[in-house]
């Protein structure tokens, strides 16, 4: 009866007190938990994607001499496949062709066979681009080096034999081609070989008819393969354990094949590559979601702890009519019942449809089951501590008189007695200094170790930082509150006009209230400033990131004999193409090692892409461009190739391009003016960039293989706007920013982090408006007598709104500077921290002024609600007497 009593005059006369601790444990347990789904979801569909970008989940190469249907037999018996078929090689030593008069030679090359029904199994490894499908293929750069196409002959120059002549039937593009020609069975550092230039396709029938002698003679020279495909269903969603899962089927391949076969796991790898990216994924969370959840957390004690007078007073006045310790720890856990199991049942409620809504996906209910019974239980512990350790600490060591005193404990604590800030913050940034001594290493991903590791001694300087700046605000918001002195007049005056030195005094003897208010606004927005500026800045880099992939908004691919340059016109007409301009992609030998050449025009390249001073060494971009303009001959070299060929600046390079009259490789001389690290569409490793117009003037052909465009707005869309003028010709190959996004290797920017944002700047909006509004409220509510007493004794409203609306502009004031100031530097450090993941880094913050004007807008709005709400008004100064 007792209980049912106190659950009535709980939610009769403290329902605001309780709504805002339930609204607190809310918030923590939403946060968390729409984070948590979040990390499932981002994990299984990492996986999914993984997966669908691996044309071939193994190659197994038969050793010569082994069974190759035994070889096959094992692979099935290995694990679920869905697909296995045979792929022969055969080196050679060039091809030859007679076209227009001439005879085109080409160096060593390889002929291979596909099986039949090879291409419906694997459809990305084959690229038609004109003739037929079947027959013999000839790849594109073959094809051009050569100078045929359909219906010419081509002459197979075998190892050991005579050539064997061939008629073409097709060209094709090999997409796939690095790993279509890897070397299986090297050890893992080693360095990758390249596709070989020349390549033909011919159907097993003919490769067996014309290679079979060869392999009997010089068996090196051949060898076989079989191209597996797994059961992708049967693959377990997260990345971590489905990398796990295909290791092991790789190793039980092994030992069932000892000695007889050599396994190359591409989908392994590229699991491995993207359990790095799921790391990467747990980082983020810890950088952006845990300040959020302790900062929730933070505010539901805040909540209960502000009805601390009201809580002693009840208790003494139970003790009076003989209560015992326990009755008042069970009313007392009635209460935090109320807020503990509502706000969590509100947070697990609210987190399924915020998850929902922000990322489009939900996670299955073996994934979300035990994640919610998780949080929901975390969520429970939060609110019941809350409630019962104030309540047993006041209970067990407070007694009648000094509940009834309600004398504030005095003196400063030991916290800043020890300088603890300054101790944290020095500390903050000794290990910042130390993480960027070491260059940012935030996952460690040990060589020939199969589990990737996170470097969590990097998180130690934000957190560091983070405690020290919250302790900092309550040091200086408190003493420049408690000195009362000519800043806190100044920032009252406003509002308190002529009763600015009578509100002050009066706000200086609530010292220790105020400061909790500042300190947990000035939190919040640090949370929700830090969060959004991290990351923008995030997706500005993994655009730029994807971008540089791409080359630009939109970028159609062509070849040498079909280059896209040719129609530049229709695309720059397109009704969505902001800018199009034309890139040379040619190939150059420096010295005996074949690079990719770049030609464009300098003084409008960027008007289709964009060019970061990142991408230079020693110089701006613009300055970098300017001095290619001003040299005709001029070439930008890569770093690798710099360090390769110890080359000076100002050196003269001899390149070897191709001729377009001859279509043979001839010297041409070089200026070398600056190193260029990264470009649109280049390798990482050796390309080499010079203007367009002075590459066309020496190879008699100013075509154009490439072409970049800007959007007006929507990529994808001026991408089907190009697919549908360019359907006439296959070859011809259309990719958007979007498409090069998936594509990105194991990085940060890997990781899809759009319902993350979604996730933190909606909580972060939430809290910084609950942590200022909120807190005022209640520290109104606590000083209603106050109030009462005043407007009874003929204070008049204008007078008693000077203190309510002198509290609501300190708060915000020390707030929005002690916030805005750590937000900004935390988020600086972050990104700093995350510099090396960035390709390339961040030159400077991307600020969403937009965001942040609304979340300080909120907060401002939210103070003034309760200022609002709060005026004393005459017709209840009865009852709030009453009610003390």
């Amino acid at each position: 009866m007792m209980l049912l009593l106190w659950f009535r005059g709980i939610l009769a006369r403290r329902f605001v007190r309780i709504a805002g601790s339930m609204a607190g444990v809310a918030l923590s347990v939403a946060l968390l938990a729409a984070m948590a789904l979040f990390l499932a979801s981002a994990s299984s569909s990492m996986t999914a994607r993984a997966i669908s970008a691996v044309p071939i989940d193994w190659q197994v190469q038969v050793i010569s001499g082994a069974d190759p249907d035994l070889i096959g037999k094992a692979v099935s018996e290995a694990t679920p496949v869905k697909a296995v078929y045979q792929v022969r090689y055969a080196d050679v030593a060039g091809f030859e062709a007679q076209t227009g008069g001439t005879t085109q030679t080409t160096g060593p090359g390889q002929v291979i066979a596909f099986d039949s029904g090879y291409s419906r199994a694997f459809p990305a490894e084959v690229r038609p681009l004109s003739g037929k499908t079947d027959g013999v293929l000839i790849a594109q750069q073959t094809a051009a080096n050569l100078h045929v196409g359909p219906g010419d002959t081509v002459s197979i120059k075998r190892i050991g034999l005579p050539p064997a002549e061939v008629k073409v039937a097709g060209v094709i593009d090999l997409p796939d081609a690095d790993s279509l020609f890897q070397a299986v069975g090297l050890p893992p550092q080693a360095a990758p070989q390249a596709p070989p230039d020349n390549v033909l396709v011919l159907s097993r029938q003919d490769w067996q008819q014309l290679f079979d002698p060869q392999q009997k003679m010089r068996p090196d020279t051949t060898r076989l393969q079989w191209h597996v495909r797994l059961a992708h269903e049967a693959l377990p969603t997260d990345p971590v354990t489905a990398y796990t899962f295909v290791t092991s089927a790789k190793r039980n391949l092994e030992a069932r094949t000892v000695g007889q076969a050599l396994v190359a796991d591409n989908l392994g790898s590229r699991l491995g590559a993207v359990r790095e990216d799921a790391l990467y994924a747990s980082v983020l969370f810890l950088f952006l979601g845990l300040p959020g959840i302790a900062l929730a957390i933070a505010l539901t004690f805040a909540v209960t702890s502000s009805g601390a007078a009201r809580r002693r007073m009840e208790q003494a006045l139970l003790r009076v009519r003989g209560a015992t310790t326990r009755t008042i720890l069970s009313l007392s856990a009635a209460e935090a019942a109320i807020a503990a199991v509502g706000g969590t049942a509100l947070g697990i409620a609210a987190a399924l449809l915020f998850g929902r809504i922000a990322s489009g996906q939900h996670v299955t209910a073996s994934t979300s089951g035990p994640t919610l019974l998780l949080v929901a239980l975390f969520g429970l512990l939060v609110g019941f501590v809350a409630f019962l350790f104030p309540a047993w600490r006041d209970a067990r060591w407070a007694t009648v008189s000094a509940a009834r005193r309600a004398v504030s404990r005095s003196g400063t604590p030991v916290w800043q007695r020890l300088w603890l800030d300054m101790l944290l913050l020095a500390a903050a940034g000794l290990f910042f200094w130390q993480s960027a001594s070491t260059g940012y290493q935030i996952v460690l991903a040990p060589e020939g170790v199969a589990a990737t590791s996170v470097d969590y001694k990097a998180f130690i300087a934000p957190a560091l930082f983070w405690l020290g700046m919250a302790l900092l605000t309550v040091r200086l918001s408190g003493t420049i509150i408690a000195r009362n002195g000519a800043g806190l007049r100044a920032i009252i005056a406003p509002v308190a006009g002529p009763l600015a030195n009578v509100v002050s005094a009066a706000l200086s003897r609530q010292s220790g209230r105020l400061t909790v208010g500042i300190a947990m606004t000035a939190l919040a927005i640090s949370f929700a400033t830090s969060t959004a500026i991290f990351n923008t800045t995030y997706n500005a880099q993994a655009r730029i990131d994807a971008e540089l992939t791409n080359g630009s908004d939109v970028t159609v691919f062509g070849t040498s004999g079909r280059p896209a340059g040719t129609h530049l016109a229709a695309l720059a007409a397109l009704p969505e193409a902001a800018a199009a301009e034309p890139m040379q992609h040619r190939f150059a030998y420096v010295g005996a090692d074949l690079q990719d050449l770049y030609g464009i025009d300098p003084m409008r390249i960027e008007r289709a892409t964009s060019l970061s001073d990142a991408y230079f060494s020693g110089a701006s971009a613009a300055s970098m461009l300017d001095q290619l303009t001003l040299t005709p001959n001029g070439v930008l070299v890569s770093e690798e190739t710099v360090q390769d060929f110890q080359l000076q600046q100002g050196d003269t390079i001899n390149l070897r391009l191709m001729d377009a009259k001859d279509h043979q490789y001839h010297p041409i001389a070089f200026r070398f003016i600056g190193v260029v690290r990264e470009f649109p569409t280049a390798p990482k490793d050796s390309f080499l960039v010079a203007n367009a117009a002075y590459v066309g003037r020496m190879t008699g052909s100013d075509a154009s293989e490439y072409v970049l465009m800007r959007a007006k707005a929507d990529p994808s869309a001026l991408a089907r706007q190009a697919v549908s003028v360019l359907s006439f010709d296959p070859s011809l190959k259309v990719a958007d920013i979007a498409q090069a996004a998936h594509l990105i290797g194991s990085s940060l920017t890997a990781v899809d982090l759009g319902g993350l944002t979604t996730i933190e700047l909606g909580f972060s909006v939430v809290m910084a408006a609950a942590a200022a509004g909120l807190m005022l409220a209640l520290g109104f509510i606590e000083r209603r007598r106050n109030f009462a007493i005043l407007s009874a004794i003929g204070a008049k409203p204008r007078q008693l709104a000077a203190f309510l609306w002198g509290e609501g502009l300190l708060i915000l004031v020390g707030g929005f500077a002690f916030g805005l100031l750590s937000g900004f530097l935390t988020a600086w450090m972050l990104v700093k921290l995350l510099t090396g993941v960035f390709d390339p880094p961040p030159e400077a913050l991307s600020i969403p002024w937009g965001y942040l004007g609304v979340v300080l807008g909120l907060v401002a709005a939210s103070v003034v609600a309760a200022v609002l709400s709060a005026r004393p008004s005459s017709g209840r100064d009865a009852e709030h007497l009453r009610d003390f």
